[in-house]
Order: C-alpha cells, then sequence, then structure tokens
C-alpha cells in the first residue's frame, strides 16, 4: 500500500447514497454511548491482577478461537500458532513467529467479521497504519508491542478507554468469587459483574462430572451425595453470586429442551451418575429437566437466565483430546424451540420474577420460533446474534426476519460473547453500524420518522442491554 492503512467513517453502513445519508445520522446518536457488556468471558481475573497483556501474539492470536480456526482451515496447526503441543509438533513459544504466521494469513480474513474486529483494534486501538502482511509483521509486531507495555493499556484502564460502563464475566458455579470480593474492594463492584455458569454440573456424562460436582459442594460447604444437596448446593452458589452482583445465569446446552422429570426420577439419575452408571440417555433427559429447574431457580432469586444452545463442541476429537474443551472446532447444528421451550414458559413465561434471553447460531428458527414465542411471552426475550451470527450480512438478516413478529422491544440489546477484551470496542461498533443501516431503510421507506429510529437505535445500543440485565 503507498497509502497509510485508514478506515472509512462509513464502512458497513449502506451503499446506497440516500440510505446511507440517513444511517449517518443514527450512527451519529449511538457510536459514543458507553458500552453494556453483560455477556462476554473476559477472564476475571485481568481485572484483579491488573497486569500487562503481555505480548501480541497472546493478545490477539493464542485465545482468539475465530481467528485461529481460520488459519487452521488455511493449513496453519494448532501448536505453530502457540495454542499447544501435540505428540508430532511442539508448540511455537516465539510469539514474534505467531505474530507472523497471523499476519501473512491476513488475506483470509477478507469478508468476515474477524476482519472488521481485528482492523478497527489495529488502526483505532493501536494506531496502525500500515495492513498486516508477511512484510509488514515484524513492525507492527513492535508497534503493538509498544503499546501493550505503556502503563495506560492494563484491563481496568481500558475499561475507561474503550467506555465500558459494565462487563459480566463468566464463573463457574463453583467460584469463590474472590476475585470479585476484590474487585468490589477496590471499587469496581458495580462495574465488573460475576455470571453463574453451571454447565458441566448439569451435563452427568461428562468425565469430570464428579469431580466437579465436589467442587460444588466445597464451594457450598456441604457434602454432595444426593440430588436434594446437589440442588440445595446450587441454591447457595446462587445466592453467593447474586450478593456479589451478578444479574444473569449462563447456559449453553446442546439442545434446547426444559422437560421437567419427576422428582422420583431425577433422584434416580442422579444416584446413577454418582455410581458412574449413567447412559446417554439419561444424561441428556436430565440436562433437559436441569434447565426448568435453573429457570425455577431464576423464578425464585431474579437472575436472568441467558440460554444459547446448538453448538456441537468439539467436532475435531483429536483437537479436543490434545488441547483440551472447545479447542476441536465447535459447529452448529440444528435446533428447534417451540417444543423444547414448552415447559419452561408455560410454567414460567408470565412470571413477574422470570427473564430468559435465548440466543441462537441456527438462522432458520429467528422468523418460525423465536420471533413468535418472544413476540408474545413477557418473560422471553431474544438475544442478539451470536457467534457464527455475529457478523454484518447475519445481523441484517436477523433485524430483517425477527422485528416483524418480536418488535425492538422483545430484543435484549447487543452482547458481544467474546474472550477477546481489544475486540469488544470494536464489535459493538459493528452492531451500531448495522442497525443504523438497517433503522435508516425503515425511514426511506416511510415506515419509521427519524426521531423514532434515532430512539431505537439508542436502545438497541444501550437502554435493552442495561434494562435486559436487572438487578435480581
Amino acid at each position: 500500500m503507498s497509502e497509510p492503512w485508514t478506515l472509512h467513517p462509513d464502512r458497513a453502513l449502506p451503499a446506497d447514497p440516500t440510505t446511507r445519508g440517513i444511517a449517518r445520522e443514527v450512527y451519529a446518536a449511538t457510536k459514543d454511548l458507553p458500552i453494556v457488556s453483560m455477556h462476554g468471558h473476559v477472564p476475571v481475573e485481568w481485572f484483579t491482577q491488573d497486569t500487562s497483556f503481555g505480548d501480541p501474539a497472546q493478545l490477539f492470536v493464542v485465545p482468539d478461537h475465530y481467528l485461529t480456526r481460520m488459519l487452521v482451515s488455511q493449513g496453519e496447526t494448532l501448536p505453530r500458532l502457540g495454542v499447544g503441543s501435540t505428540a508430532d509438533e511442539a508448540v511455537e513459544t516465539d510469539p514474534r513467529e505467531v505474530w507472523r504466521r497471523f499476519c501473512a494469513g491476513w488475506k483470509h480474513f477478507r469478508g468476515t467479521p474477524t476482519r472488521y474486529w481485528l482492523e478497527h483494534a489495529l488502526v483505532e486501538i493501536f494506531g496502525v497504519t500500515q495492513r498486516p502482511s508477511a512484510e509488514t509483521a515484524d513492525a507492527l509486531y513492535d508497534q503493538v508491542a509498544a503499546r501493550i507495555a505503556e502503563p495506560g493499556f492494563r484491563p481496568r484502564a481500558l475499561l475507561d478507554t474503550f467506555g465500558i460502563e459494565v462487563i459480566a464475566t463468566t464463573d463457574p458455579a463453583w467460584s469463590s468469587l474472590e476475585d470479585h470480593t476484590r474487585l468490589a474492594k477496590d471499587g469496581y463492584g458495580e462495574r465488573v459483574l460475576p455470571t453463574f455458569r453451571p454447565d458441566p454440573l448439569l451435563h452427568l456424562d461428562r468425565a469430570t462430572w464428579r469431580d466437579e460436582v465436589a467442587l460444588l459442594g466445597a464451594a457450598a460447604g456441604t457434602d454432595v451425595t444426593s440430588y436434594a444437596a446437589y440442588l440445595d448446593a446450587l441454591r447457595a452458589q446462587r445466592q453467593k453470586f447474586v450478593e456479589a452482583g451478578a444479574r444473569a445465569t449462563d447456559h449453553g446446552h446442546l439442545w434446547a429442551d426444559t422437560t421437567p422429570l419427576d422428582d422420583a426420577e431425577a433422584r434416580r439419575i442422579f444416584d446413577a451418575a454418582l455410581a458412574g452408571e449413567v447412559t446417554a440417555d439419561e444424561a441428556r433427559a436430565f440436562s433437559g429437566h436441569m434447565l426448568f429447574q435453573m429457570a425455577a431457580m431464576s423464578a425464585e432469586d431474579g437472575l436472568v437466565m441467558q440460554l444459547h444452545p446448538g453448538v456441537l463442541r468439539d467436532h475435531a476429537s483429536g483437537p479436543a483430546a490434545t488441547f483440551g474443551p472447545d479447542k476441536g472446532y465447535d459447529i452448529p447444528v440444528v435446533t428447534e424451540f417451540t417444543r423444547s421451550l414448552r415447559p419452561l414458559l408455560d410454567a414460567f413465561g408470565h412470571h413477574p420474577n422470570f427473564r430468559v434471553i435465548a440466543f441462537t447460531v441456527d438462522e432458520d428458527v429467528y422468523s418460525r420460533e423465536l420471533g413468535p414465542l418472544a413476540g408474545v411471552y413477557p418473560a422471553l426475550k431474544l438475544g442478539a446474534p451470536w457467534w457464527f451470527l455475529d457478523a454484518p450480512e447475519a445481523m441484517r438478516r436477523f433485524r430483517e426476519s425477527a422485528t416483524e413478529t418480536a418488535g425492538f422491544s422483545n430484543m435484549s440489546g447487543f452482547v458481544d460473547d467474546t474472550r477477546a477484551f481489544c475486540s469488544i470496542p470494536a464489535r459493538h461498533d459493528l452492531a451500531r453500524r448495522v442497525d443504523a443501516g438497517y433503522l435508516a431503510r425503515l425511514v426511506a421507506e416511510h415506515r419509521l420518522d427519524l426521531d423514532e429510529a434515532v430512539d431505537t437505535a439508542v436502545d438497541l445500543a444501550y437502554r435493552s442491554a442495561l434494562a435486559s440485565y436487572p438487578r435480581p
């Protein structure tokens, strides 16, 4: 490139000049709003330790499964990208070499949301003026490394730099919450919130299930040797999360089934699991039963229930076994919601203290199932496009397919669902631009007035996210 690398101010806005002009006005009302990041996976330890992010490879490449999976699809390997070793290949320990591999593969991200997030971070946050490539890799590494080393580039300082008003971490159900206690003492208790994630405890056929039940019991101060003690321990831990400022629970099951079992059957299956004799069918039935139980507990304690099913974890058994859970290329599957959520919504869909936010990676269900469900049950809100759908065209399709039946008021506002801290402002910016474009079209078609479009955009970018996650 002969000219410095810059980002166009109208990126991701409509190409049509009439609509683009309206979209600029709508986007201008949201671009500087605070960020509400109520569903994410940034480790809480980053904020308690508040130390350097290390190096560019550790910040951008190694922890980002969006990035590594694309490079793997083009012939790279996880060891060469610094993720870990295999029997045949040692992990690359030179962060500069990992960074070079990333820069050399830059073209593979063309047209992807990963490209948008990365270029936003590199240009807007790090001041990079050269596009990544094999030729520019070392110079970019030095520039990014120098920025990372600055005292102002620490997690707590970046909350202000990025305009993050509140951010939720995701914490295991047995967490002691010591990190959040420390943050509260340091004045961050209202800004960095925990989220209760019980998934490993609800899937009885996982190899580590009994060990994790023991961790739950230790955290709750009880010996979990029965189904009743198991439920009591979950309730006790949930209460600790509420007291620590939590607003929500988080559930990433494969299926959306919420069919309850009778107590006797639930006890029988639980006892079989403790004895190591549970079947796959029993484990699946129990996981659906426990989603119903989690909803019942949310109706008691007020924690918002976040449900995002439909991803087959660790599709590739080899990398999963070598590198650990969630390193084996997760892939979406067809997901059914109407019948699956019926038991939960029949019991709690009109409960004044219950809220559930449903996410999906199956676009087909927006207009057929989730839109109509969210459009009638007061307890249900439709979550923002998530994971594989967290992309410009998918976001537009979401607005087009869900809004007509759910309306804007039955949507949660944007959530970023990321571990990549520096991508948070980029993800929220992209969502605000896409929403501005969609709302601008409604204005251009005389379906909304401009003031209504602006007001709706502010709702989607800020107010709805706060309202969807109220204090218990």
